[in-house]
């Protein structure tokens, strides 16, 4: 079993930046694909970012692409989340994840642990 805890959210204003963390422990972590996910009140959880068990390949949603940045330290068994450009619509729970299939994917289906998630809200 893989156990996942998230840290780095909070409160930032619009255009700051915030780095997430998601510390792993119990399991193989350089053996697993990681994602970020993320929820706001009364949607669907959504696809932020992903990233493949070496770190070589990583992937993201529309919304974070050029703004945030995934990356792993397979050596500390934690992958990140660099945001920056911070907007209003970005606040919600963000959640880490990790899957056994070696690139990852972009539906949360696909995950097999998960996180508890960490606040992140951006004030206009």
């Amino acid at each position: 079993q893989v156990q996942l805890v998230e840290s780095g959210g909070g409160l930032v204003q619009a255009g700051g930046s915030l780095r997430l963390s998601c510390a792993a422990s119990g399991g193989r972590f350089s053996s697993y694909a990681m994602g970020w996910f993320r929820q706001a009140p009364g949607r669907e959880r959504s696809f932020v970012a992903r990233i493949s068990w070496s770190g070589g390949r990583t992937y993201y949603a529309d919304s974070a692409e050029g703004r945030f940045t995934i990356s792993r330290d397979n050596a500390k068994n934690t992958v990140y989340l660099q945001m920056n450009s911070l907007k209003p619509e970005d606040t919600a729970a963000y959640y880490c994840a990790a899957s056994r299939g070696r690139f990852g994917s972009t539906s949360y289906r696909d995950y097999d642990y998960w996180g508890q998630g960490t606040q992140v809200t951006v004030s206009s």
